[in-house]
């Protein structure tokens, strides 16, 4: 999806498709001061997979999520929505547009970055056959 089109994200009743990532973030609840270190796995507009060591994340909980995209920190604050022990699915608590901006960057990010690596390995691939 892109950014140039018109999302309300009020109206979102399904997850939207995932984008499969490995991005460390660094996140705290809301009412902490104490930061944590996870990964996202798999990410949409809508929410992502997080993973973390240590003690699960408890439904409803409030995060502040940081991370780095080409270079530039953003942060976006989501909610718990469900966690196992392998991490917890969070739904993202989008503000304004920029905040929806930024998960859409993230994910051409990541989609470039990948169709990129693609056509590096089909390249080295045909002069190798």
């Amino acid at each position: 999806m892109s950014f140039n089109q018109e999302i309300n994200v009020e109206t979102m009743t399904t997850p939207a498709p995932r984008t499969p990532l490995n991005i460390t973030v660094v996140f705290r609840k809301s009412y902490a001061r104490e930061e944590s270190n996870g990964s996202l796995k798999n990410i949409s507009l809508s929410g992502a997979f997080l993973s973390q060591a240590g003690e699960p994340l408890r439904a409803g909980e409030k995060l502040h999520l940081n991370f780095v995209v080409g270079g530039r920190e953003r942060t976006i604050q989501a909610t718990v929505i469900w966690s196992n022990s392998y991490g917890s699915g969070v739904k993202f608590s989008h503000q304004n547009n920029r905040d929806i901006q930024i998960i859409d960057d993230l994910i051409y990010f990541v989609e470039t970055k990948r169709s990129g690596s693609k056509e590096i390995l089909n390249k080295i691939f045909s002069k190798v056959a």
